[in-house]
């Protein structure tokens, strides 16, 4: 089973026994985004993951992350044609293992400093290319024209999610939010087989990498 945008509004108010008038429109769109932001922050998806490469500037720490960046799988600098891959560390850490704002050099350390910025440490002696591998946040079915990765891959994890939120904006009882939150969570433990299961062979981050709050 997979959803369209419609049918998912349709199975959320068939599940609730509600129509547009108990969830306006606009109010079911944010409930579908949260869900589906719910869902991106739960699992590494590994078919929602880019690669770009720029520059970095000399002296420069901070790198701007991309508009849809959600968490980052992996930063690497182009050192002389080697491509040095650069260990996560909270911002403490950069802070006391290089106080000084004048010491550079090729950059070995990266976390995520604000919603928009990654700061490296130390701050890059020359003008490296840089890579960032990351997940990203693709459109939401509330956009979409058909369906998405997650209404047709993940629609069991979507239905729930939905329903939790939907359910626990209507003020529902506690018991059936109790049953939709666990029926998301056995739906995302089996999302997680697929989605994590077994691409952290190779990595150079950490094992839940840091999401983007909104």
């Amino acid at each position: 089973m997979s959803f369209t945008y419609s049918q998912l509004v349709d199975a959320i108010h068939g599940y609730l026994q509600t129509d547009a008038n108990g969830i306006p429109t606009a109010d079911m769109n944010t409930i579908i985004r949260q869900a589906e932001q719910r869902i991106y922050y739960d699992v590494q998806i590994p078919v929602l993951k880019k690669n770009v490469t720029g520059t970095l500037s000399s002296g420069n720490r901070y790198l701007s992350t991309p508009t849809d960046y959600l968490a980052t799988y992996s930063i690497a600098v182009n050192n002389n044609g080697n491509y040095e891959y650069l260990l996560p560390k909270d911002v403490a850490f950069m802070r006391e293992a290089y106080p000084s704002t004048t010491t550079t050099g090729v950059p070995r350390y990266y976390s995520l400093f604000d919603n928009d910025t990654i700061i490296l440490a130390p701050p890059p002696n020359s003008n490296y290319e840089v890579e960032l591998h990351y997940f990203y946040e693709p459109q939401s079915i509330v956009e979409a024209t058909s369906g998405t990765w997650l209404s047709e891959n993940a629609e069991t994890a979507l239905l729930y999610g939905c329903l939790f939120e939907a359910y626990s904006y209507l003020k529902g009882e506690a018991d059936l939010i109790s049953l939709y939150a666990g029926r998301y969570k056995e739906a995302i433990e089996a999302l997680k087989v697929i989605g994590e299961g077994r691409n952290r062979s190779d990595t150079y981050r950490n094992n839940e990498p840091r999401i983007v709050p909104n």
